[in-house]
């Protein structure tokens, strides 16, 4: 992991809270509120998601473009992205918290009929799913050229490393840790062809999705929060211009628990 950046010595009233909607997080938010207080998106250093995984990502969408590191602390259910929960000692953990640093994708999504375009960011993952009974079928292309000419499949989705835990890792896909600089492509309950299970990408590829009989079976293009229904073309690639930054405590085991959950059976 990198070095974390930089913090005040003081946080008192540079820390912005983030809680998920659950009576968990809102109590704990309200608890550390009362001692550091709670800064604005324009007086905050740091900001502390409280929750699980998806408040890690919620909070990471409401601060996008500040540039603010995130530091969860689980007060959800799996949080394989967050730190222990303790209300004592936070500031000095945030002090000592190393960094991850990210990019989210950058979706542009091409609607069938008038040729609509739409765009969005992603900071877990850009799924194709689809919309009727009918099998989508998909060609895949990475970086101009075609890796696959038919994929029949319920979707397919890329996932960065933050993501790769989340739907990914139900879909059967890899694993990404952190700082990997690798895009995980993973078919979802794919029928032909029947044994690929997906590949590891280089960061900076961009994937192509080119719906095929788009009229018959149509398909839904999701990031994250934004769906985009009835799409002909779907162009993913890492923004580069926006950056992402989690912290960890140092003894937080990311890496230990990421090499674990690889041999689960």
């Amino acid at each position: 992991m990198d070095a974390a950046p930089e913090l005040p010595r003081n946080l008192r009233g540079r820390i912005a809270f983030h809680a998920a909607a659950t009576e968990a997080a809102e109590s704990a938010r309200d608890r550390l509120t009362a001692i550091h207080g709670d800064a604005t998106p324009e007086e905050a250093a740091v900001v502390v998601a409280l929750g699980g995984d998806g408040a890690m990502m919620e909070a990471q969408h409401r601060f996008l473009g500040r540039n603010l590191p995130v530091y969860g602390m689980n007060r959800g259910s799996v949080g394989f992205l967050m730190n222990d929960f303790r209300e004592e000692g936070l500031a000095e953990r945030l002090q000592v918290a190393q960094a991850a640093l990210l990019h989210p994708l950058h979706m542009r999504a091409v609607c069938c009929g008038g040729g609509e375009v739409r765009e969005a960011l992603a900071i877990n993952e850009v799924s194709l799913l689809r919309e009727t009974r009918q099998a989508a079928k998909i060609r895949i292309l990475v970086d101009g050229r075609e890796r696959v000419p038919e994929l029949i499949c319920d979707g397919v989705l890329v996932a960065t490393p933050a993501g790769s835990t989340a739907y990914n890792l139900s879909a059967h896909g890899p694993i990404v840790p952190l700082g990997a600089n690798l895009l995980a492509l993973t078919p979802i309950s794919a029928f032909r062809p029947r044994r690929w299970r997906g590949a590891l990408l280089p960061a900076a590829a961009e994937v192509v999705f080119e719906i095929l009989e788009s009229g018959k079976r149509p398909v839904a293009a999701v990031a994250d929060y934004t769906e985009v229904r009835d799409v002909r073309r779907v162009e993913v690639r890492e923004d580069r211009s926006l950056r992402l930054t989690m912290l960890f405590d140092p003894d937080h085991g990311l890496s230990e628990r990421i090499i674990a959950e690889q041999f689960t059976v």
